[in-house]
């Protein structure tokens, strides 16, 4: 049981390793060739999609709502393998990579669960008949193993466990789930080092002027991430009947390569900046490098709503992440907010609650990939009013994906 732990843990890392350097590979490309994505975007897009519904199409999509579909009582266990197992996980590296390698706008978080979920989901064909490590407890401690690798949050992971996979807390699988996140954590450690995702915040003279402007981020990232989770819904789910979503399943291939074609533009609009995950336009926002513009919400917005709608598997945290710190960064400028950064982490923290609907997850993630303790209460207060907005225009959204994914269970 420890080992698969470890062997989770090691498998984010070396999915990590594949999609930082595939994003550098087109990062290189796109440096050399600015006008090369409008080409080689649309054909990769393309290429992945059909991988995809060919070969593995219980990795397309983020993976979390895999893993909640397999948790759900309806599913029978002898077809939890349409939603996680080995071979799911290895096609959903291998085209999770390729999604970065084509300069589409989508994190490793997501898939990350679904490929930890499956190596520790493995382990149960090993175990004793007798033993009281349950199909569901491994799932669970998997999927938290991703989210803790992946970001190296801990903390984060175990409240992802609670918050997303079970809603609620089960004595019988903790001790399961804290070892999986201590041994999947320590793998990620000891190849990256003890680092926090996004360095250190230095918060500075906290006071009641971070109320207006925080209060602000947080009603805005509530109504961009409820509106973009909104979108996901219905867009995903073909309920809109518009000319779009019957050209996506009667030509998904073809559909894919549009929606790439769209993504390239955007990336030349952008001049680069909403390709990939979004990781180092954030990081430089929060050490106050390069230049922010004032599109760049809008436009990671749409190249990271259209990527989700081409079908290709790929994660929505980093990218989340990312809109929602470029908003903070954004009203930080209109209200000439002195300390920016903390704008910054406040909109990440209430974007990606709005977004998931799961706000101590979101908070708790926030604070540790920017080692911002001295902003509990501020991020706290971020998430958990982001997180109320967007239950006013949207249903939670994986919990939604996930039943789309039950709807995939063969009829009998």
């Amino acid at each position: 049981m420890l080992a698969f732990a470890a062997l989770a843990g090691l498998t984010v890392v070396v999915f990590t390793w594949m999609t930082e350097h595939a994003l550098a590979l087109f990062s290189e490309f796109e440096n050399k060739f600015w006008w090369g994505p409008l080409l080689w975007t649309p054909a990769a897009t393309a290429a992945i999609v059909w991988l995809t519904r060919r070969y593995a199409a219980g990795a397309a999509g983020s993976g979390i709502p895999q893993v909640m579909a397999a948790l759900t009582p309806e599913v029978p266990k002898a077809c939890v393998n349409l939603y996680v197992s080995l071979r799911l996980a290895f096609a959903k590296m291998v085209l999770a990579t390729g999604g970065l390698l084509a300069g589409l706008s989508l994190g490793r978080e997501g898939p990350s669960v679904q490929i930890a979920a499956g190596v520790l989901h493995h382990a149960r064909r090993w175990l004793p008949r007798q033993s009281q490590v349950s199909e569901h407890g491994l799932l669970m401690a998997g999927g938290a193993a991703g989210i803790a690798a992946a970001f190296n949050t801990p903390l984060g992971g175990v409240m992802f466990a609670i918050e997303e996979l079970s809603r609620k807390p089960e004595q019988r699988n903790s001790g399961l789930l804290l070892a999986a996140i201590v041994l999947a954590g320590l793998m990620a450690v000891s190849v990256y080092g003890n680092s926090t995702y996004f360095g250190v915040i230095r918060v500075e003279n906290l006071s009641w002027a971070l109320l207006l402007p925080g209060v602000l981020v947080a009603v805005c990232s509530g109504l961009a991430g409820g509106l973009f989770a909104r979108l996901l819904q219905v867009s995903l789910a073909g309920l809109s009947g518009d000319g779009f979503s019957r050209f996506r399943q009667h030509s998904p291939v073809r559909f894919a390569a549009l929606c790439g074609l769209a993504v390239a533009v955007l990336g030349v609009v952008s001049h680069g900046d909403t390709y990939g995950s979004g990781y180092t336009h954030t990081r430089d926002m929060l050490e106050g490098k390069g230049d922010a513009s004032g599109l760049y919400v809008l436009l990671k917005f749409l190249a990271t709503w259209i990527t989700a709608w081409a079908g290709v598997p790929g994660g929505l945290f980093a990218p989340s992440l990312a809109i929602g710190g470029a908003l903070g960064n954004d009203i930080a400028q209109l209200t000439a907010y002195a300390n920016a950064p903390t704008l910054i982490a406040l909109g990440m923290a209430g974007f990606l609650a709005a977004v998931t609907q799961a706000p101590l997850t979101a908070f708790i993630i926030v604070m540790e990939m920017v080692d911002g303790h001295a902003l509990v209460l501020s991020l706290m207060g971020s998430a958990l009013i982001a997180s109320g907005v967007s239950r006013l225009i949207s249903a939670p959204l994986y919990s939604s994906l996930a039943q789309l994914q039950i709807r995939r269970l063969p009829q009998t």
